[in-house]
């Protein structure tokens, strides 16, 4: 009798463990491994983290080849803002998206008023001597850069008469600039905008 209540308790402790156990599974859940979909607030923690470190490497990884492969576009867009500004139909179009809103909003008022003279401008452009870095400078999600250009050009404007008013057709002019591209590290767009001409 005495080994019939050993296994009745045994049965009684089993069936009280099992009872526990199913408890807390519910109670719980069952975990095995990571399952499941992150939450919103989860995603958003590593989308601002992964921001972070994206800005980090674009500010960081500005090194010499960066560096090299936008002097390459700078180049390119300070031929297409030059003659864009300075060809003979007063309107910007080919540098619009160059251009940030302000100095944009500048050129058109300065074509405008040299279209109201009855003026317009003829430019031949030689080519950038030089284009160099003076500095580049992140603030916030903004990184921008200072370049030097040195260029050569040949321009004159003219009247409604074809007459010179300034500038010489037959000689090559050296100008000097210095100008302040920028774009926001954070977008999806790749390409830099004129913010700023210091000279």
């Amino acid at each position: 009798m005495n080994y019939s209540f050993e296994y009745i308790d045994i049965i009684l402790l089993a069936m009280i463990a099992g009872f526990i156990f199913l408890r807390l599974r519910g109670i719980l859940g069952k975990r095995t491994g990571f399952e499941g979909k992150a939450s919103p607030q989860f995603k958003e923690v590593l989308k601002k983290i992964n921001k972070v470190e994206k800005n980090k490497k674009v500010e960081e990884n500005f090194d010499d080849e960066a560096q090299g492969e936008f002097l390459k576009g700078a180049r390119i867009a300070y031929e297409t803002i030059i003659t864009d500004f300075s060809d003979n139909d007063n309107k910007i179009v080919e540098s619009k998206n160059l251009l940030n809103n302000k100095i944009h909003d500048q050129f058109s008022q300065a074509l405008k008023e040299r279209n109201d003279r009855g003026h317009f401008a003829e430019i031949t452009f030689i080519g950038v001597n030089s284009a160099i870095i003076k500095e580049h400078k992140k603030i916030g999600n903004i990184l921008n850069v200072t370049v030097d250009f040195i260029a050569e050009v040949i321009t004159c404007i003219r009247d409604k008469d074809k007459k010179i008013v300034s500038g010489d057709p037959e000689k090559i002019k050296k100008i000097y600039d210095t100008w302040v591209f920028s774009r926001d590290t954070t977008s999806a767009n790749p390409n830099w905008q004129l913010v700023n001409i210091l000279t």
